[in-house]
């Protein structure tokens, strides 16, 4: 397909015109607009159509939502993942080895959410500071004692920290930097704000993992990108900074962590950094070809999980989801289902339930009512926590059911 380039959409970091289709997954709600039974109001959609740029191979998808509508009041709290808190328990005490942190340092958490990292290092006597743009969630963290400034991070709110008198020694960046519309601004913060020996570690989901695992439901107006080393290399250098060394993590369905510096410090790249460099070349993620043939992969996901749905409901049984996550949103909106072929979906998260899932319309129910509704299948929807949500919720499923997933293929667990 081509069309003029003043028609298109221009890359977020380098502004080159978006050529190229990831997938077009059409229009959807905000995987996070959960919404009660009685709201009324027009549920808001918008196109999610996501891109690779020619020049700089950032993927992302169309800016259509302005941040403040996703982000201002936000229902996803970190600290409902027991894997994901122990997940930042096992990081702060790897980076107070590493870094020799103590009580004259600070680390600094953007998008801190409600302290599930940080009361880690204050736990341990270290200083911290969380940096969060939703206030509920902010709230959260400072009942827990955890310094928090409500604020959307870039140059100017490290700026103005810095004038402040602070200055980090770490910073983190856990699952952020792809829900940043202004990357090159966002990734110049740290810049600002680090010491001149300091390091920042991003994580963020692989965007090789995302292609090869035909990982589409992570794609949702939140995650404006979709991040490869070798495109987040080219947004570090353009703002001061440098990898040191990366790490790969199961978390997410596939991770980096990657650590950075500024430009001038003494800090060495790591043989890590050049593994992974080689393993990217490997998938073709340096050229566009690399990124060729994903939405037809995306259609047979598609196909395969509502030619399950077909054969259970003929079958008489009765389907439920587990864990009202924002993929399991594009993935149910995306296959066009809704509450006459999963009858709920359970979830701990208090500030979901009695909601109802975004476009699907699917109820959201408190895992308590798994054993009365006993489903023949339970979907989980948040596939990179599945052992997680087997082992806390078999004891309440039925005799004969099983667990499903659904990306990449259909799988069934007893």
């Amino acid at each position: 397909m081509t069309a003029a380039t003043s028609t298109l959409p221009h890359c977020r970091f380098c502004a080159t015109p978006l050529t190229t289709t990831l997938c077009d997954l059409g229009s959807m709600p905000l995987a996070n607009d959960y919404r009660l039974p009685d709201d009324s109001n027009p549920e808001r959609s918008f196109p999610l159509h996501a891109r690779v740029c020619p020049s700089c191979l950032l993927v992302q998808v169309d800016d259509s939502v302005p941040p403040d509508a996703i982000f201002s009041d936000y229902a996803y709290f970190s600290s409902y993942s027991d894997s994901w808190v122990a997940h930042a328990k096992r990081y702060a005490d790897a980076m107070i080895e590493r870094f020799k942190l103590g009580a004259d340092a600070l680390v600094v958490e953007v998008a801190s959410n409600d302290g599930y990292l940080l009361q880690h290092f204050k736990a341990a006597g270290v200083p911290v500071l969380g940096v969060e743009p939703a206030a509920n969630v902010a709230e959260t963290a400072r009942a827990k004692g955890i310094d928090t400034e409500v604020a959307f991070f870039g140059v100017e709110t490290a700026s103005r920290l810095v004038g402040q008198g602070k200055r980090a020694d770490l910073m983190a960046a856990n699952n952020v930097l792809a829900h940043v519309p202004d990357i090159r601004d966002f990734v110049g913060g740290f810049a600002t704000l680090l010491k001149p020996e300091g390091v920042v570690t991003f994580e963020f989901p692989h965007v090789l993992n995302l292609i090869e695992k035909v990982q589409f439901d992570t794609i949702y107006h939140e995650h404006f990108s979709y991040l490869s080393l070798v495109t987040v290399e080219k947004v570090f250098a353009a703002v001061g900074l440098k990898a040191i060394d990366v790490e790969e993590l199961p978390t997410h369905g596939g991770s980096l962590r990657l650590f950075a510096a500024p430009i001038a410090s003494s800090h060495q790249p790591s043989a890590r950094l050049d593994a992974l460099r080689a393993k990217e070349h490997a998938a073709s993620l340096d050229t566009l070809a690399g990124y060729e043939g994903f939405a037809a992969k995306v259609a047979e996901v598609k196909r395969g999980f509502l030619a399950f749905l077909a054969e259970a409901k003929a079958a008489g049984k009765t389907i439920a989801a587990y864990g009202a996550a924002a993929k399991g949103n594009t993935f149910l909106n995306f296959c066009g289902v809704g509450p006459a072929d999963i009858v709920a979906v359970f979830d701990r998260s208090l500030a979901k339930q009695g909601r109802l899932l975004p476009g699907s319309q699917i109820p959201i129910l408190s895992p308590d009512k798994i054993s009365e509704i006993a489903p023949d299948y339970l979907v989980i929807l948040p596939w990179n926590i599945a052992e997680e949500v087997m082992e806390q919720t078999r004891p309440l499923m039925p005799s004969g059911s099983s667990f499903v997933t659904a990306v990449p293929s259909i799988r069934l667990t007893p």
